[in-house]
């Protein structure tokens, strides 16, 4: 038997349920990359754009899709607009454009403006271009972090790339038929043009661009039911807490975090088997990539473009049932999940126990730091529960979580995050976390 978790280190509280909320499901909440508003799809076929200050709906956008609306994604680095890409069950995807008025606005100046000129349509999200060529459902979509591709997956097992070549006009770059299954998720590494797919095959692919064509570099297997999501670890954040207190490192540790800094953020995914899973790049040798663009076609191409990812930890299991979704915060490096059983769970990465005379305190052999990069050698580092929140949405289940900054006048400061959740009743709802105190 496995020594006994501590008990978390923080507690999950309410703060606020967006008004009013939806009449139907809602699938899941996109927080803006720089504003403090949030999109979420609804199966209504809307999309509702909340207030992160008021925490109250600032926008219905209707009209574009004949059926759900299932993911929505924001695109990055836009000025003087916002776009929005919305995924829905009708098989498109749809593009929306909103102007922005200068500076942000106080939401409550914004209101009375509104309420002084409700007529003025402009200030609403245009529809601006819709995208077809999915047979099926769409089920997830996501836009990487240059804005210039944005991928869509689905129920008819592929995974689609388009580039938007200048606006309202987008050309598809790649149809990727890797799956043998219905594909739920795609997502995009932050610092290079390398996409992940997740999928009801019970794997995760990645992809990138290979002498002009977009082919699989890897294949992670590893789940043994239908993988729901995946999502990147921030850039610059491998290692980040650790790097902090690098002084009093020993040197396993030190060469811990130079393993983590050369393989780059690292890859989480949940799944029906009730796991998390994180995985990390091996990094390659000097040299490795020197063949990666010498033009020759994908189907002969060299395989010095292929990566290997390997198990980095298996997260501790707080789920009874599929969780869904998960979140990792670019801030703070903690992850939180949420999913079917209605659970919001929050997991903080820690170093192991101190190792004395070749032996951890857990009683455990120590680890050979030579054998850092085989692929089922632990890790010096652990996860371990920092907080649990049971029936967050009553009985409703949880579709989505994420991790947002907090913008209302309650804020404590400056870096300060909510957690974000999405669930069947149709509601949106903010949770703080906040830390025990000593006599809790």
């Amino acid at each position: 038997m496995p020594p006994p978790q501590d008990a978390p280190s923080y507690t999950i509280h309410p703060l606020a349920t967006l008004s009013p909320p939806s009449n139907s499901r809602t699938w899941q909440t996109a927080p803006h990359p720089t504003q403090p508003i949030v999109a979420t799809a609804c199966s209504d076929r809307s999309v509702r754009v909340y207030s992160l200050t008021s925490f109250t709906l600032l926008h219905s956008i209707t009209g574009g899709h004949k059926r759900s609306v299932r993911s929505v994604s924001w695109k990055p680095g836009t000025k003087g607009q916002s776009v929005l890409a919305t995924g829905s069950f009708d098989t498109s995807a749809g593009i929306w454009r909103r102007e922005e008025r200068g500076a942000l606005e106080d939401d409550f100046t914004r209101r009375r403006r509104e309420e002084d000129d409700e007529e003025e349509e402009d200030d609403d999200y245009q529809f601006a271009c819709i995208l077809d060529g999915h047979e099926s459902e769409i089920k997830s979509l996501s836009w990487n972090p240059s804005g210039q591709y944005l991928a869509t997956c689905g129920r008819d097992k592929s995974v689609w790339i388009w580039e938007e070549l200048e606006d309202d006009n987008f050309e598809t770059v790649a149809v990727l038929q890797e799956h043998d299954g219905d594909v739920k998720c795609v997502a995009w590494h932050p610092e290079e043009d390398l996409l992940a797919s997740a999928s009801y095959d019970d794997t995760v692919r990645l992809y990138r661009e290979d002498a002009d064509d977009w082919v699989q570099v890897a294949l992670i297997n590893g789940h043994d039911k239908t993988v729901w999501w995946v999502e990147f670890e921030g850039s610059g954040m491998s290692g980040k807490d650790f790097r902090k207190q690098r002084e009093g490192l020993s040197e396993e540790q030190t060469q811990h975090i130079e393993l983590m800094e050369r393989s780059g953020p690292r890859l989480a995914t949940c799944s029906d088997d009730c796991s998390i899973r994180i995985w990390r790049r091996k990094p390659k040798e000097h040299g490795d990539h020197a063949d990666s663009h010498t033009g020759i076609p994908s189907i002969i191409r060299s395989m010095a473009i292929d990566e290997d990812w390997l198990e980095d930890a298996i997260l501790p299991q707080r789920h009874d049932r599929a969780i869904y979704s998960l979140s990792w915060s670019r801030r703070t490096g903690m992850i939180v999940s949420a999913g079917s059983d209605g659970k919001i769970v929050v997991y903080k990465e820690r170093w192991k126990s101190p190792m004395t005379n070749g032996v951890r305190a857990d009683g455990e052999a120590k680890a050979d730091p030579n054998a850092m990069e085989e692929e089922q050698e632990p890790s010096l580092a652990e996860w371990v529960v920092a907080a649990e929140l049971y029936s967050a949405h009553d009985v409703f289940e949880i579709n989505h979580v994420c991790w947002a900054r907090r913008a209302d006048k309650g804020s404590r400061w400056e870096d300060e995050e909510v957690i974000v959740s999405t669930g069947d009743d149709g509601e949106v709802k903010l949770w703080t976390l906040d830390e025990r105190s000593a006599s809790t």
